[in-house]
């Protein structure tokens, strides 16, 4: 069976994607799908390279019983366009960097994550709103909802 390759992208890799990352990563585990998917994360931009989750966002994280352990963000790279299925951005500014970093979107790989849940709407950026929860609700729906178009089952959101 053909493993689904999942990056998720943000800013500096610090919030948003390695928190999709790790609910992507719990989500399919709880589900017996974690064989079924390759996940990883990565930055949009070079500043925060080989930093950590972000305190607040390892927080939200540790809240739900979800390790945030272990993470050094990361540059996304051209050769990632075909490492991966789908390479998913959390805002109209991080796909316009992927976009750029790929040298465009050939195979149309390069999603938002809210589309999934039926929505164009950016997840939000915790990092300017300082609105974790938020961000979360917005992570959990589209994880979930990737899940079920990919893994082929319902899944349970609750943590």
């Amino acid at each position: 069976m053909k493993r689904i390759g999942i990056l998720f992208v943000c800013h500096g890799n610090i919030c948003r994607s390695p928190m999709a990352e790790r609910i992507m990563k719990h989500l399919t585990g709880k589900a017996g799908l974690e064989e079924k998917f390759y996940i990883e994360s990565a930055a949009a931009t070079s500043e925060e390279i080989g930093n950590g989750i972000y305190p607040p966002a390892r927080r939200k994280l540790n809240e739900h019983g979800i390790n945030a352990d272990g993470h050094a963000a990361r540059l996304m790279n051209r050769a990632d366009y075909s490492r991966f299925d789908l390479l998913i951005g959390m805002d109209n500014e991080n796909i316009y960097d992927m976009r750029h970093i790929c040298g465009g979107d050939p195979e149309n790989k390069i999603h938002m994550l809210l589309e999934y849940a039926g929505s164009m709407r950016e997840v939000a950026d915790p990092w300017y709103t300082g609105d974790f929860e938020a961000t979360w609700q917005d992570l959990i729906e589209g994880c979930t909802k990737l899940i079920e178009k990919f893994g082929g089952t319902k899944t349970d959101s609750r943590h």
